[in-house]
């Protein structure tokens, strides 16, 4: 639901005209879907001061400055596998400013750094790029027997150590797979079992060949 925070000027008179035009609150509340407290703080200000804008400096002060912010900033992009509650108590070592993990939480959020599982995979360097691309381009026009010669094969290795994935990073929306936040395949450190497989176009066009002899 809305609250008294969110509610702009414009929707605050509108609220006020129903209100003198005689209509509820509760019928107010309904309409624009607000709790009643909202609808009767809002009117018993206009009885009050005859004006529905909030005064300036409402709410609770902020325990850190804007330089403080930019800090948290700053090590929680450098750091992105930090909790909130180590970069509150690194916060407070280099300014002597104590804030809760969820003051820094709300700072983080504040900068476009959220808290999202990293991706899974082995970062690809800007020659992996290159060299990949080339090799697409090359093959672009290969004809369907050409194909039928070459055989793709992969190996993994997997180990029976559970990977929970409860570990979170700060990141910006959209740059899931920058560099900086993905975190590189479990290097399997113990016993494990690898599987090699391969795959070819000869197989498919061995099936097309049987479906047309029947």
């Amino acid at each position: 639901m809305s609250n008294h925070q969110c509610l702009d000027d414009g929707m605050r008179w509108r609220i006020v005209g129903r209100l003198e035009s005689g209509q509820s609150q509760v019928q107010i509340c309904r309409e624009f879907n607000l709790t009643p407290s909202v609808v009767c703080n809002i009117w018993k200000q206009f009885q009050d001061t005859g004006s529905i804008e909030r005064k300036p400096g409402q709410g609770r002060p902020r325990a850190n400055t804007t330089t403080e912010d930019r800090y948290l900033s700053i090590i929680g992009r450098r750091n992105r596998g930090a909790k909130a509650s180590q970069l509150s108590r690194d916060l407070y070592a280099a300014t002597g400013t104590r804030v809760s993990r969820v003051t820094v939480s709300k700072r983080l959020h504040e900068a476009g750094l959220f808290a999202r599982r990293p991706a899974v995979c082995v970062p690809l360097t800007s020659t992996n790029r290159r060299v990949r691309l080339a090799w697409c381009r090359e093959h672009r026009d290969w004809s369907m027997d050409q194909w039928a010669t070459v055989l793709f094969t992969d190996e993994s290795r997997f180990s029976p150590n559970t990977d929970s994935r409860r570990t979170f990073i700060w990141r910006e929306p959209g740059t899931r797979y920058l560099a900086s936040n993905v975190r590189e395949i479990d290097h399997y450190s113990g016993g494990g079992l690898m599987v090699w497989a391969g795959i070819m176009l000869v197989a498919e066009l061995l099936s097309m060949s049987l479906k047309e002899a029947l």
